[in-house]
């Protein structure tokens, strides 16, 4: 039997909004590589945490994202929104991990270059 999946609420401390509610969060070599691939984007919800990765690419993706790109401080190293598939982030600098969210996130939580992010874990339950 699998784990279940780490989720976690992600708030701009900054700004004073959240981004996302209960986001699953990528550990696995696995699911850091397969990533959104198989969620259809009406699933696409709170976005996903990509741990330990600084770069991203949309190949065989069907929809666009925001992508917001994470020190290890969760301080928001590059923001790329609107990305389209076919498309590659080849190396965000000075990023540790990615949030691919829903196209829009970006905008709705005033989320900028420098602000400061809080990750809490949320529970199953």
């Amino acid at each position: 039997m699998s784990e279940p999946q780490r989720r976690v609420r992600i708030e701009n401390a900054t700004r004073g909004t959240v981004l996302a509610e209960r986001c699953p969060v990528a550990l696995s070599t696995r699911d850091r590589t397969v990533g959104l691939l198989r969620t259809p984007e009406s699933a696409l919800g709170d976005g996903l945490l990509i741990e330990r990765s600084p770069s991203i690419h949309m190949f065989f993706m069907s929809y666009p994202i925001d992508a917001i790109f994470l020190d290890r401080h969760q301080r928001v190293a590059h923001i790329v929104t609107d990305l389209r598939p076919w498309r590659v982030v080849a190396w965000a600098r000075g990023a540790r991990d990615c949030f691919e969210a829903p196209v829009g996130t970006v905008a709705r939580s005033g989320t900028i270059i420098g602000d400061q992010l809080r990750l809490t874990a949320v529970s199953e339950a």
